[in-house]
């Protein structure tokens, strides 16, 4: 039984998912792969059915109906990974946005000590490729601005690209996990440190999609924003318990 999943959200990713898919299965370590679907009216989910016979036992898909929302399809996913027992359980854009090769340097990190590894692009400068600057400072500064309400160290505080070890998503409680765009990738982190896990960032490069259309929204961004100050506040009256190192 391989002991690695790389959970895929998608919502319209149909010019992306067959090469993602592909490129993850090239590897030289063996991946599992979960889609996690949320009713794309581009046929996505039959790309990847019809794919599921030539990657036998690697490739499986959740089908929801309608946009659920990112977080809610990790948590989805999360389940998932529990109940098959994987070691390693990973996030990632099928966009290319994150390089698949990476999944291999998060893991490592993940089998050396760490318990989440960040696929980071700011903790060796900004590592950003096609963004326009403006979106690079809003992303860098908003990491900062995490770093500053929070007191947690990370450089990449809103990075979707992970791995987490299975006891790390057996001790979070889902269930409280209340946000779902970015502020989603914000209040794992944050939870997972509370709990005294070790969160380490490993340097990515992180290349904008060149293919289908992104996700990011006003809303979304704002969620972050907001959901930072009511995090930590909550975290004031919330008891964490701590692992054992």
């Amino acid at each position: 039984m391989p002991d690695s999943l790389v959970i895929i959200p998608t919502y319209n990713e149909k010019e992306n998912i067959e090469k993602i898919l592909r490129k993850v299965f090239s590897l030289p370590h063996l991946f599992h792969v979960l889609i996690i679907d949320d009713g794309s009216p581009d046929g996505t989910a039959q790309i990847v059915k019809k794919l599921q016979g030539e990657y036998n036992g690697h490739l499986f898909i959740e089908e929801r109906k309608g946009k659920l929302g990112l977080g809610t399809a990790y948590i989805h996913g999360f389940k998932w990974a529990l109940t098959h027992n994987y070691e390693y359980i990973f996030e990632m854009d099928a966009d290319f946005s994150h390089n698949p090769e990476d999944l291999i340097k998060l893991r490592d990190a993940c089998q050396n000590g760490a318990d989440v590894a960040i696929g980071s692009r700011y903790i060796k400068g900004v590592n950003v490729v096609n963004w326009p600057m403006g979106r690079v400072l809003m992303s860098y500064f908003a990491s900062v601005y995490v770093r500053f309400i929070t007191g947690i160290n990370i450089q990449d505080a809103t990075a979707g690209f992970k791995c987490y070890k299975k006891r790390v998503l057996e001790t979070i409680k889902f269930d409280k996990i209340k946000f779902v765009g970015y502020a989603f990738q914000i209040e794992m982190k944050f939870t997972a440190i509370k709990h005294g896990f070790n969160v380490v960032e490993v340097p990515i490069i992180f290349t904008d999609r060149t293919e289908g259309v992104s996700k990011m929204s006003t809303r979304i961004f704002r969620e972050a924003f907001l959901g930072v100050i009511q995090l930590k506040t909550s975290s004031w009256f919330r008891k964490y318990e701590q692992v054992e190192k």
